[in-house]
């Protein structure tokens, strides 16, 4: 991928996928369309949620990567302490991106670091007072943004589009490993669009996550 090419969420078109379907049937007969009314607006859905987040990420004055560290620290429940290994298995970033979120909290204030203490060499990291200001009024935020945007369809629908979701996401990033244990060097960043759904690990892991500048992103941070 080229420098500044956010191929596909720069080129998502609101063109009807139906149309676009019939289309390549018509000049491509035999061609398999069946994914189009499927992939196509799930890349929609992906642009225009993630938009939104940012835009309510900055009007909190929180940053993507900030908000996916605290809310993981808070998931955790009291003491709201993990340690920094905890932290990449539950954000599925890789320890290195854990590492600078966790500097970059720290100089904010919203974390602080210490020693285990069991004489092993991990690190502990416990979101401080401020910190935990910031992520209660944060997930407020984006969490009622998000439930008023999906509001369009109804409770019983929710539940059955999630139910799928699931299922599609799992066997999609189940296939995606598959290719990707075979030498393929792109499909095993496929899978981290699981990242718009969830950041706690799910019924597939995703692929070996890049630096945190591409986790913030790719706008995984989910509350």
């Amino acid at each position: 991928m080229a420098e500044g090419d956010g191929y596909p969420f720069d080129s998502v078109s609101a063109y009807p996928a139906a149309e676009i379907a019939t289309a390549w049937q018509r000049e491509r007969p035999g061609v398999p369309v069946e994914s189009i009314e499927i992939v196509t607006p799930i890349w929609r859905l992906a642009k225009l949620l993630a938009d939104d987040r940012r835009r309510v990420l900055q009007a909190s004055g929180v940053d993507a990567a900030t908000l996916d560290l605290l809310s993981v620290l808070r998931r955790a429940g009291p003491p709201y302490r993990l340690t920094t290994r905890e932290i990449a298995q539950r954000a599925l970033v890789t320890a290195g991106a854990v590492s600078q979120r966790v500097a970059r909290a720290e100089r904010e204030g919203l974390v602080q670091r210490t020693a285990a203490g069991d004489g092993s060499r991990a690190v502990n990291v416990t979101m401080t007072r401020t910190g935990h200001a910031l992520v209660e009024r944060t997930v407020d935020q984006v969490l009622g943004r998000e439930a008023e945007l999906v509001r369009g369809i109804a409770a019983g629908e929710r539940t059955e589009l999630a139910a799928l979701l699931d299922r599609l996401l799992a066997s999609v990033a189940g296939h995606v490993s598959t290719v990707a244990g075979h030498g393929s060097t792109v499909a095993g960043h496929v899978s981290t669009v699981a990242g718009h759904v969830s950041t706690d690990a799910g019924p597939a892991a995703r692929a070996a996550a890049p630096p945190d500048a591409l986790d913030s992103a790719r706008g995984r941070a989910y509350p």
